[in-house]
């Protein structure tokens, strides 16, 4: 832990829940924002499209970082039918993307990289998330109350959809958040 303290932390992310999680893991840090146009090509797998999308957050930081910063950045995607569902741009694709989740399994996926000004790493970590059937009014109601938009697959699982609808998760239930916590903390250990 004190060799992590020692370093300057910078979470490139926006998240409220990405700022949140690791808040909680006891970090200081700074958030800091380079925008980058979020494109992979498309014969990504699943495994490999939000790995990609970290190391592009991190790459306009090159040549930006002292000898102590440490640069964490992330992206999380919803992989359902074999295709990203990504954030709704308004009413009618939420209500599209949650009908297609409604009683369902999908993968959650969230790319982590981590950067410092001699060496990056990267990994991911995969959750499974099922939802039980989910009715009209539900969806009607979540969607009009909880505003999903700046969310992948149109739901926070930290939210109320999350209580009522997720039946059963595999894996880790902060990486469906945007922040695979412990897997970071192991990979933080022996960065």
């Amino acid at each position: 832990m004190n060799w992590i303290k020692n370093h300057n932390i910078i979470l490139a992310s926006k998240s409220p829940r990405r700022q949140q999680l690791l808040r909680e893991l006891g970090f200081d840090f700074t958030i800091k924002t380079i925008e980058v146009e979020e494109k992979f090509p498309l014969e990504m797998s699943m495994e490999e499209i939000p790995v990609f999308l970290a190391e592009l957050k991190a790459n306009p930081f090159e040549g930006k970082l002292a000898d102590n910063d440490l640069l964490i950045t992330a992206d999380t995607i919803v992989w359902h039918e074999n295709k990203v569902l990504g954030k709704p741009e308004n009413k009618e694709q939420a209500i599209e993307m949650l009908s297609s989740l409604s009683n369902c399994e999908h993968q959650v996926v969230t790319g982590v990289c981590l950067k410092s000004l001699k060496k990056q790493k990267s990994f991911n970590s995969v959750s499974n998330v099922i939802f039980k059937k989910l009715t009209a009014d539900e969806i009607n109601y979540y969607i009009d109350n909880y505003k999903p938009y700046d969310k992948a697959g149109a739901y926070g699982i930290q939210e109320w959809i999350g209580y009522i609808g997720v039946s059963h998760i595999e894996g880790s239930f902060f990486n469906v958040m945007g922040l695979p916590v412990q897997k970071l903390y192991s990979e933080l250990l022996i960065f």
